[in-house]
């Protein structure tokens, strides 16, 4: 029986609806073009409802959603636990001129939670985090210079960006040094030829940029970066935005071996409710004590209670191994599916965060193929970009998801007979 193919009619109604009031329509990496949605026609853009692994688009449709909101949903949409600690902080105080003591009460658990952490610093986005880090670490050094892995991606702010970007100017990105993931002897070198001028290094625990495979750490990469960091006094900052509780409760720098002087969260911290969080080191507590950075909405009560909740629920479930055990299982099942068809997906990254690319040729145009074709049956991945595994995913979702990738890889081999 040929499985049902999606359409999305209202989707472009409303998508034309918006574009004349929104900038881009759905701008950003929620919208078509930053979110790797190719080709359009077969993507939804706005959803009407969700929960524990599914979201329902706007024309009816449901999938399995494996971009979890690009990362906060962690546990499953609309966890109830979550969901209900939120609504009852709401009915008591949210934002207020002096904060809830629900701010200490979630500091208190990152400090216990977090391997590095020896202080907690809260906003709302990974790029309020991110920022805030690169600020203390010049701030405690009086040093201008950052270096970043070839591949990265930061936030949106104007440091992170680069100098041909629209609205970006040079002196925004002039003291950034740019450096290959994993390569330490190069590394090294940037160091040396730029001595007493650094402040901060700054990357992500693995390598999980967009367009390319991802790739983990060497075996001892991370423990010379770190000694290097120190010898030289250079900040240490993990972005942990993405990977954070994923890979380890403790924060991914002590899942590969080591610890950061600064370790920025988000997307796993309050399943959707929206919270970020900068731990650091002693050391460097008074230098973000000093900075002029805060935020109208960053000490609302709200999504502190939802962050308690979520993290100590990450905990009682041990979600690291439950990510790793889902992720496993479903990638090893949508490899088996391509081979069955005759093509080759590599998957990379770790398993509660993978990437995926057919290995057919080198354009990615069949794997975009194979990518709408899985969207059109039911499952939720774009193509460029990481996915991610969520709690309430269960051993029915993979197995169907398993199946829809096999139906795609036949639609696509029907349509390439050269192959």
């Amino acid at each position: 029986m040929a499985m049902k193919i999606y359409k999305h009619d209202k989707s472009r109604e409303y998508f034309e609806r918006a574009a004349k009031v929104v900038p881009s329509g759905v701008y950003g990496h929620l919208g078509p073009a930053e979110g790797c949605m190719i080709p359009v026609s077969s993507f939804p853009l706005f959803g009407a409802s969700a929960k524990g692994s599914h979201f329902v688009d706007v024309d009816g449709n449901d999938y399995i959603d494996y971009m979890c909101a690009y990362g906060p949903n962690v546990l499953g949409y609309c966890d109830e636990e979550v969901d209900a600690a939120a609504i009852e902080q709401s009915k008591i105080a949210n934002c207020t001129t002096s904060p809830s003591i629900k701010m200490i009460e979630l500091a208190e658990l990152m400090v216990d939670t977090v391997a590095s952490a020896d202080w907690a610093f809260f906003a709302k986005n990974g790029n309020d985090v991110t920022t805030a880090a690169v600020m203390a670490a010049r701030a405690h050094t009086h040093k201008k210079k950052l270096i970043f892995i070839n591949g990265f991606y930061h936030g949106v702010a104007p440091w992170t960006q680069k100098v041909d970007y629209p609205g970006i100017i040079p002196e925004d990105v002039s003291n950034n040094l740019y450096v290959d993931w994993n390569d330490f002897e190069a590394l090294e070198k940037l160091v040396a030829a730029n001595e007493g001028e650094i402040a901060a290094f700054i990357s992500t625990p693995y390598l999980h940029g967009n367009f390319a495979d991802n790739q983990l750490p060497a075996d001892g990469y991370w423990q010379k970066v770190r000694k290097l960091c120190t010898d030289k006094g250079i900040v240490l900052i993990v972005d942990d935005v993405r990977c954070g509780f994923r890979l380890d409760l403790a924060g991914s720098d002590h899942y590969y071996g080591f610890e950061a002087d600064l370790i920025c969260f988000c997307k796993a911290l309050a399943n959707g409710w929206n919270v970020s969080c900068l731990c650091g080191k002693e050391f460097i507590k008074s230098s973000m004590s000093a900075l002029s950075y805060t935020g109208s909405y960053w000490l609302s009560a709200v999504p502190f209670a939802a962050a308690i909740v979520c993290i100590n629920k990450l905990k009682k479930l041990d979600a690291p191994k439950l990510f790793r055990e889902k992720g496993l299982k479903l990638t090893d099942g949508f490899r088996a599916a391509a081979k069955n068809n005759g093509f080759d997906l590599v998957v990379s990254g770790e398993p509660a965060l993978f990437y995926l690319r057919t290995a057919n040729d080198d354009s990615l145009f069949l794997h975009q193929d194979w990518v709408q074709e899985c969207v059109r049956r039911g499952i939720f991945i774009t193509n460029h970009h990481n996915h991610f595994i969520n709690a309430a995913l269960t051993d029915e979702d993979i197995n169907r998801s398993i199946e829809i990738a096999e139906d795609a890889f036949k639609a696509v081999k029907k349509k390439h007979p050269e192959l």
